[in-house]
């Protein structure tokens, strides 16, 4: 994370309760605290500023996909017929629910998206349906997760 003046410093021991809370958000602070040898208080005080710092954004439970019955992750290049369709693009397919990540690109698409559908079928049914739909798309490049291999944050 970058401030206004650089990176933002952390010493030691706010590394350590990062690492820990990355580990599992649900560890109990008295543990952390007891782990490194401070106040359970003093880690408090470090999470607020943290949080303050922009560097925390708050904490979530992962949900398995795989447990709802959705199994195709794929990734699609979208097409625009000109950059002023970004925005409008980028609103509609926020109301799509399976698309879950989107981001601005360099090179030859104009976005890139994630989607997470529940087989090949529905996958088609959303391209077909939903984005391809979208006023300014010309075309779409679609590219199916086979298994992810790495699934990570930045190491602190």
């Amino acid at each position: 994370m970058k401030s206004k003046t650089g990176p933002l410093p952390l010493d030691g021991i706010d590394k350590k309760i990062l690492r820990q809370l990355m580990t599992d958000a649900r560890t109990p602070i008295l543990e952390i605290a007891r782990n490194i040898g401070i106040s359970g208080a003093a880690i408090h005080q470090r999470l607020r500023k943290l949080e303050k710092s922009g560097l925390l954004s708050g904490s979530k439970f992962v949900v398995n996909p795989r447990v709802l019955g959705y199994t195709t992750m794929a990734y699609i290049g979208i097409y625009l017929d000109k950059a002023m369709s970004n925005p409008r693009a980028v609103g509609e397919l926020e109301k799509i629910p399976e698309v879950l990540e989107c981001h601005y690109t360099t090179g030859n698409w104009s976005i890139l998206i994630k989607v997470l559908c529940q087989d090949n079928e529905h996958l088609m049914v959303v391209l077909n349906k939903k984005i391809q739909q979208i006023e300014g798309v010309s075309r779409t490049e679609t590219f199916i997760s086979l298994d992810q291999q790495i699934d990570r944050q930045i190491s602190i």
